[in-house]
């Protein structure tokens, strides 16, 4: 089965989330630092809001910061936010070869289905998935190991395309084939991707037949 992240993936929305985070700090004249940055882009996002409560002291719950963030995010992903370069024409192709797919995002529920049914590509999945209802962040091994159950298919079978080198290592440690996509927010780290996965493309374009 092949398993598409959203965010950076298939959508180019990396950068929305940092926009989200600067926007929600600055309401609050809180710095965005870079140790902020690198602990909320890996967690899901319960764990994030929970995080930001704790690193800036902040008096609202995680439920009311996860629903200022929906709030802020809400517009990029239903009309704004533009498909990577070589998704949908990929997908099609994928789905003309009779091949199984599935979405497995960190990205909150109906941002993601908001993105998906904005390009009309949701019917094209089996699976939608979410790393909140696993509950673990995609930087544990074990987060893809209930992904496969959930699934239903062996890890083995299962490949992995994702933008971020973290997840894309963490999946080949659980058994999955992963496949780094280049996008722009992990631009510094592409050596590193390479290095973590078993096929790495700059574009989904690359895999289109002509």
């Amino acid at each position: 089965m092949y398993i598409f992240d959203l965010d950076g993936t298939i959508t180019d929305t990396n950068g929305v989330w940092l926009d989200v985070d600067r926007e929600f700090l600055a309401r609050r004249g809180l710095p965005h630092t870079p140790e902020y940055q690198r602990v909320v882009e890996r967690s899901i996002y319960p764990i994030a809001a929970q995080f930001t409560k704790a690193f800036y002291h902040l008096p609202e719950s995680p439920e009311d910061i996860m629903a200022e963030w929906d709030a802020s995010a809400g517009r990029h992903y239903r009309e704004l936010a533009p498909l990577k370069p070589g998704a949908e024409e990929f997908l099609l192709q994928c789905r003309d070869e009779g091949r199984p797919m599935a979405v497995f995002t960190a990205c909150r529920p109906a941002l993601c289905r908001a993105a998906l049914d904005r390009f009309h590509l949701t019917d094209l999945f089996d699976r939608i998935a979410f790393a909140e209802e696993i509950g673990l962040e995609k930087r544990n091994p074990q987060c893809f190991v209930e992904l496969s159950g959930l699934l239903g298919v062996p890890l083995g079978d299962c490949v992995l395309f994702d933008d971020s080198p973290d997840n894309c290592a963490t999946a080949q440690k659980a058994g999955m084939t992963a496949v780094g996509v280049y996008d722009g927010y992990y631009a510094g780290r592409q050596e590193e991707l390479k290095a973590v996965c078993t096929r790495y493309i700059r574009s989904f374009a690359e895999l289109v037949r002509g």
